[in-house]
C-alpha cells in the first residue's frame, strides 16, 4: 500500500512539475517584445521534447545507471520524476538568451545537456557518484531538489552562453542601458505564478513519498516552507523597489517570489518554518541587487534568470549551512565544485557549437523579428514594432 500511495504522490509532483513548462514560456514571452514571442514559445517547446528524450535514451542511465536505481516506487515512476527536471535547467538559459539566439544551435546544447552535461551533476549529487572518495565528491552537499544541482547548473551554462553572445542589438548603446519594456505583463503573471504552483510538486516531490508519517511531516515542511520562501521573496523584492523608485513593479515583485523559491529549493526539508522567511527574503534582496548589477556589467539578460537562478541557486546551497542540519563547508563545496565543472564545460561546448552554426541572430535579424527568420510565423503580427 505505500509504494501504491508513494508511487501515486509522485505522479502527482510530476505533473505540477510540468506545469512549470508553460510557466517559463509564458514568463519568458510576457517579458520580451512580441516580434520574438512565437521563437520563444518554439524554443521552449523544443527544450521539453528534446531535453526529456534525451534524458530518456542516455541521460538517465548516466545519472543513476538504469532503471534499477530507485526501488522505493515503480522504476518507470522514478524516471519520469527525474526526467520532468531536466529541461527546466535550460529553461532557465532560454529566457536569458532569448530575442537573440537561433533555434537549432540551442536545440542541440539542450539535446548535449539533457544527455551528458545535467546527467553528470545528478550522478554525483542524487546519483550512483562515480566520483565518490576523490576531491570532486560532493555527495555531502545536501540540495533537496536542486539549488544548485538544477538551477546554478542552469544559470552557470547560461552565464556562458552570454559571454559568448554578447547582449542585444542596442542593448547599450553610448554607454548607457537602453531599457526594452516587456510586452506582456499578463503573461509575466501568469507564467510566474504557474512556476510556483510547480515548485510544490518541485520540491515536494522530492522528498521521495508520503505514506510514511516521517515523509508525510518532511513533505508537509517541505511545502510550507517553500511557499513561506517565495512569499518573502515577493515582500522584499516589493518593499526594495517601493523604497527605491516609489513604484509597484510586479515583475520585480514575481523574480522575487521566484528567487526566494530558488534560494529555499535546497534545505527546505531540513529547516524549521521561520528560517526561509530569512532565506527568502535574502533571496528577493539579491534579485533587486543584482539584476542591475549586471546591466552595468553589460551582460544582457532579459528576465533576470542569473539574478534568480544563478546567484540565488548559490545562496539558497549556502544557506543550508546557516539555517539548516548541513555543514557549510560541504555546501561551499558543492557550489565550487558544480561551477568549475558546468561553466568550462558549457563555455566550450557553445564556443565550439558557435564555430559550426552561429548562436546570434545579425542585428538584421534582430530587427526584424526572430519570428519572422526563425519561425515564419509571428505571435502578434499587427503590433510588431522594429525596435
Amino acid at each position: 500500500m505505500e509504494t501504491f500511495v508513494d508511487s501515486l504522490f509522485m505522479i502527482f509532483s510530476m505533473v505540477l512539475i510540468l506545469f512549470m513548462v508553460p510557466g517559463f514560456a509564458m514568463l519568458e514571452a510576457g517579458l520580451i517584445r512580441t516580434k520574438n514571442v512565437t521563437t520563444v514559445l518554439t524554443v521552449n517547446t523544443m527544450i521539453y521534447v528534446i531535453a526529456s528524450m534525451a534524458f530518456f535514451l542516455i541521460g538517465h542511465k548516466v545519472a543513476f545507471g538504469g532503471f534499477n536505481f530507485q526501488n522505493s516506487i515503480h522504476p518507470y515512476i522514478f524516471f519520469l520524476f527525474q526526467m520532468a527536471f531536466v529541461g527546466k535547467v535550460i529553461n532557465i538559459m532560454s529566457g536569458g538568451v532569448s530575442e537573440r539566439v537561433k533555434v537549432t544551435p540551442l536545440v542541440i546544447f539542450t539535446f548535449i545537456v539533457g544527455a551528458f552535461l545535467y546527467p553528470f551533476i545528478v550522478n554525483l549529487t542524487w546519483g550512483v557518484n562515480w566520483l565518490k572518495g576523490t576531491l570532486f565528491d560532493i555527495s555531502a552537499m545536501h540540495d533537496l531538489a536542486g539549488s544548485t544541482v538544477i538551477h546554478s547548473t542552469g544559470g552557470w551554462a547560461l552565464l556562458a552562453a552570454i559571454l559568448i553572445m554578447g547582449p542585444r542589438y542596442r542593448r547599450y548603446k553610448d554607454g548607457k542601458v537602453h531599457v526594452i519594456p516587456a510586452s506582456n505583463i499578463p503573461l509575466v503573471v501568469l507564467g510566474a505564478f504557474l512556476l510556483w504552483i510547480g515548485w510544490i510538486g518541485f520540491n515536494g516531490g522530492s522528498v521521495g513519498g508520503i505514506a510514511s508519517k516521517d515523509n508525510l511531516d518532511a513533505v508537509a515542511t517541505t511545502i510550507i516552507n517553500t511557499n513561506n520562501a517565495g512569499l518573502a521573496g515577493a515582500i522584499a523584492a516589493w518593499l526594495m523597489t517601493y523604497v527605491r523608485y516609489k513604484k509597484y513593479d510586479v515583475t520585480m515583485i514575481l523574480n522575487g517570489a521566484l528567487g526566494g523559491l530558488v534560494a529555499i529549493t535546497a534545505g527546505a526539508d531540513v529547516m524549521d518554518i521561520y528560517s526561509p522567511l530569512a532565506v527568502g527574503a535574502i533571496g528577493g534582496v539579491l534579485v533587486v541587487l543584482f539584476v542591475p548589477f549586471f546591466d552595468k556589467l553589460k551582460i544582457d539578460d532579459p528576465v533576470g534568470a542569473l539574478s534568480v537562478h544563478l546567484i540565488n541557486g548559490i545562496w539558497g546551497t549556502l544557506a543550508v549551512g546557516i539555517f539548516g542540519k548541513a555543514s557549510f563547508l560541504a555546501q561551499l563545496k558543492g557550489v565550487v565544485v558544480v561551477g568549475a565543472i558546468v561553466f568550462p564545460l558549457s563555455f566550450v561546448i557553445l564556443f565550439i557549437i558557435n564555430k559550426i552554426m552561429p548562436l546570434r541572430a545579425t542585428e538584421e535579424e534582430q530587427i526584424e523579428g526572430l519570428d519572422a527568420i526563425e519561425c515564419g510565423i509571428e505571435s502578434y503580427p499587427e503590433f510588431k514594432q522594429n525596435i
